[in-house]
């Protein structure tokens, strides 16, 4: 299984929100890959192209075939994406909404069942499955939207900013959960996050957007070193291992506007 995009566009009222997003080499199947770069770099808008809720140019092919030639329902099965929003607070329980959604897109009982309590237990959240989701937090309906995604086993996973209202405990729990997902399932996991330290930390490549465009590239230790956080973040910082050997982000100071490079057109 491979993701390959090339030469992708995004217009949005008349303005190109993402331009020319080519990638050198396709994601790979068994992998998770993190989409940074700063606000308004067009992360969200380059999320919902691949999830085909937004038009765009160029060609996107999983495993060869061109999605936006997958009729939509056929597309939805394969593509699943996590948004930013949160589950609506309904008088549902995770079960119920989980069991609902299975089966709607087409799954039998016993494989729904199977499958709610494989996702249930990955992410922590059996003592909330009967409870009502009016009645939990928001960084728990996050994990609820979460569930929901990988209950449905896509082929491409795709992830808009998911560690955004929770805990530093649940955001390393989501991001290895993703991960064992994707890798046991030989999936695809393509996830927008602002915190370059969980790029580092759980993500097998990085791509960075700034202005719309593809500044780099590669795996994050690599990619993210001193010269593109400077060009990119107007930052001073850099890439130094931590007391266990992993990478990990030190940000030296913040340098004034008039530091930041012009990115490359």
């Amino acid at each position: 299984m491979s993701l390959q995009i090339t030469a992708l566009s995004v217009q949005r009222l008349r303005r190109c929100i993402v331009e020319d997003v080519s990638l050198a080499t396709p994601l790979a199947a068994g992998s998770l890959t993190a989409l940074v770069g700063p606000n308004g770099a067009g992360k969200s808008t380059l999320i919902h192209a691949l999830a085909g809720l937004l038009p765009s140019s160029g060609q996107l092919q999983l495993d060869g075939a061109s999605l936006s030639a997958l009729p939509l329902r056929q597309r939805s099965r394969q593509v699943a994406l996590l948004p930013q929003s949160l589950p609506q607070s309904v008088g549902l329980s995770p079960y119920e909404l989980l069991l609902g959604g299975l089966l709607a897109n087409g799954a039998g009982r016993r494989e729904a069942e199977t499958r709610i309590d494989t996702v249930l237990r990955r992410l922590g959240l059996l003592t909330l499955a009967m409870q009502r989701l009016d009645t939990l937090s928001g960084g728990q309906r996050q994990m609820v939207a979460l569930a929901q995604v990988l209950a449905r086993q896509p082929r491409l996973l795709l992830l808009d900013e998911p560690t955004s209202a929770l805990d530093l405990r649940w955001q390393l729990a989501v991001l290895g959960a993703v991960g064992e997902d994707v890798r046991q399932r030989g999936a695809i996991g393509v996830i927008a996050l602002h915190d370059l330290n969980l790029a580092l930390r759980a993500c097998d490549r990085v791509l960075v957007l700034a202005g719309g465009r593809l500044q780099a590239d590669g795996a994050p230790d690599a990619v993210l070193d001193a010269a593109l956080l400077r060009r990119v973040y107007g930052i001073s910082a850099r890439i130094e291992p931590c007391s266990q050997g992993r990478a990990q982000l030190i940000v030296d100071q913040l340098l004034p506007e008039t530091h930041l490079e012009a990115l490359p057109s």
